[in-house]
């Protein structure tokens, strides 16, 4: 009797966990044709024969911060915590460009204002990224919103102890038989 019960139960269950499920992105305030904003930048840069991005923290942080600023201080400007160069040097990249706007209330449509200003759409196609980092703050002035998106490549590595060595005992030598005059029995006059 109760593995009878159990079976008829078991298949109500399964649709039931299926409809649950596909409720769980509305929950969130999220819809399966949304995507995060690394992934629709990584669309258009496939389409313009770039490589794919992915979310990373730092870069978050950093356009985090970015925005912030700007929205604290109702102005849209690159340098309103600094140079940018200063504040891309956590990141450890080599190479790395900076998108900002204000005013757009998605990121869908503050990217296709990027993609339609020459300079912001070179950035977007930043030969050899594979870091974003994208944010958005509103200001509580203007109530105008405030995006910032710092791009960037790979992790540069940090030089390791084995690079900062002394140079190998053949080469030591070689600088020490230079400023030998004379060698009598191994010691250098």
């Amino acid at each position: 009797m109760g593995r009878t019960y159990w079976s008829r139960s078991r298949q109500y269950m399964k649709p039931l966990f299926a409809i649950l499920l596909s409720l769980v992105p509305l929950f969130c305030g999220l819809t399966a044709a949304q995507s995060s904003p690394a992934e629709m930048i990584s669309e258009f840069r496939l389409k313009h024969g770039e490589r794919h991005v992915t979310a990373d923290a730092a870069l978050n942080r950093i356009a985090l911060e970015q925005a912030k600023a700007m929205a604290a201080k109702d102005t849209l400007d690159h340098d309103v915590l600094g140079s940018f160069s200063s504040r891309i040097a956590p990141s450890r990249s080599g190479r790395a460009a900076e998108n900002i706007a204000f005013g757009y209330d998605s990121f869908e449509k503050t990217l296709a204002q990027w993609i339609a200003s020459t300079g912001h759409r070179r950035n977007l196609l930043l030969h050899n990224a594979s870091r974003v980092g994208v944010a958005s703050v509103t200001s509580a002035i203007s109530h105008r919103t405030y995006w910032a998106m710092e791009i960037a490549g790979d992790y540069e590595r940090l030089p390791t102890a084995a690079s900062k060595r002394t140079p190998p005992a053949s080469k030591r030598k070689s600088a020490a038989v230079q400023s030998c005059r004379m060698r009598i029995l191994g010691i250098c006059l």
